[in-house]
């Protein structure tokens, strides 16, 4: 069984930054790509950025230039450093081990205000 914790969410004003950490449990996360998703209010969840067990890295097109996606194998961790951060950015960020099956942790909640 996997568990995944996120923290590092809060309140933090348009143009700041904040660095999301997710640790796992479990000996499968560095062989596993992992993933950062957002859910903001009345809208569906949405992929962020997705990193390989190699190190390679995708983002969407909205957090291009902004947002870093990171590991950490000998601490089972994955980082979103997030900058210049926007209103827009506001939602839910949930981390997710790319597997069959797969496993999600419970949720940090970010608020940016402008």
């Amino acid at each position: 069984q996997v568990q995944l914790v996120e923290s590092g969410g809060g309140l933090v004003q348009a143009g700041g930054s904040l660095r999301l950490s997710c640790a796992a449990s479990g000996s499968i996360f560095s062989s596993n790509a992992m993933g950062w998703y957002r859910q903001a209010p009345r809208k569906q969840r949405e992929l962020v950025a997705t990193i390989t067990s190699g190190g390679s890295t995708y983002y969407v097109d909205s957090v291009k230039g902004r947002f870093t996606i990171s590991r950490d194998n000998a601490k089972n961790t994955v980082f979103l450093q997030m900058n210049s951060l926007k209103p827009e950015d506001t939602a839910v960020y949930y981390c997710h081990l790319i597997s069959s099956p797969g496993y999600w942790g419970q949720g940090t909640q970010v608020t940016v205000s402008s």
